[in-house]
């Protein structure tokens, strides 16, 4: 079982309302936190404020609410917490572990090119250092993080077990602050994780590789990690993973159990209850029972 002192949450980002797939991750999120008797949080991830679209905050929390997902504490916005993200950019800086960055992705493609190392089709597009010792008085456009020293980073996924990456090598030295001034992701999610007081991540699968970068972040902030799961996806037709980037339907909450009931499915639960509250207190009897959630 869990320590004392579970806390887990959903944080899906609003640029529209959920889908099957953010149904998932949402459900085993709540059902993990349920199961080991802790609190369950809701963050909306809106630092990507051009792709965010205006409502779908309160479409999301509506859809929630409708599949009887209640969160124990009032939901934050990370749009509102730029000053903590700085703090903690400024801590990175002071240490050595951040650095300004005046490449254009067409530069790192061209760095990458020229060292031998065309990037592959669909590959990561791996930072290659150029602006780690310095601008060579060219104007910064982002921050990054240092991976030099990372090695290779051993993590235990909770449903996927032993996992490692080799940060360096496989994602180079990553952003921390956009070109455009936004936030990245990767500092704002451990930035939060750390002050709600996260003990616990469940999210889909997708999200599985940024695992290494969090760590290593969390390391040089000197922050607690997280214990890790990564949920199953749910798929479209040419199995790609359901997303609305490649048109997944909105999540009709008109009959939520349906909904419960087939994003239960997806995480190999069968539950066979008629009502929303039966449907989600067996479902959580079924959670608990497992060795994963340990």
């Amino acid at each position: 079982m869990a320590p004392a002192g579970y806390r887990g949450r959903f944080a899906p980002s609003p640029t529209g309302p959920l889908h099957a797939g953010s149904l998932v991750a949402a459900l085993a999120s709540w059902l993990d936190a349920r199961a080991h008797g802790g609190r369950w949080l809701v963050r909306m991830e809106d630092v990507d404020t051009p792709r965010c679209v205006p409502g779908a905050d309160d479409t999301i929390l509506a859809q929630l609410a409708a599949c009887g997902l209640h969160a124990d504490e009032p939901p934050i916005w990370q749009s509102s917490r730029g000053a903590h993200y700085q703090a903690a950019l400024d801590r990175l800086v002071a240490g050595g572990m951040a650095y300004p960055c005046a490449c254009s992705r067409k530069d790192i493609e061209q760095a990458l090119l020229a060292g031998g190392h065309p990037r592959e089709r669909h590959g990561e597009l791996v930072y290659p250092g150029t602006c780690r010792q310095g601008l060579n008085g060219r104007p910064a456009r982002a921050w990054r993080m240092r991976t030099e020293g990372a090695g290779l980073l051993h993590w235990t996924d909770r449903r996927l077990g032993p996992q490692q990456q080799d940060l360096e090598r496989e994602v180079g030295d990553f952003v921390l602050r956009r070109a455009d001034g936004l936030w990245a992701y990767q500092l704002a999610v451990v930035v939060d994780d750390a002050a709600q007081g996260i003990t616990h991540v469940v999210r889909g699968e997708d999200l599985a590789d940024n695992t290494a970068r969090q760590v290593w972040l969390q390391q040089a902030l000197g922050l607690s990690t997280p214990l890790y799961l990564h949920a199953p996806l749910v798929r479209g037709a040419n199995g790609e993973k359901l997303s609305k980037q490649n048109g997944a339907a909105p999540l009709d909450t008109t009959e939520p159990l349906a909904c419960l009931r087939a994003a239960g499915q997806v995480l190999g639960l069968s539950v066979s209850a008629t009502t929303v509250d039966g449907w989600l207190a067996q479902a959580t009897g079924a959670w608990a029972a497992r060795e994963t959630i340990g």
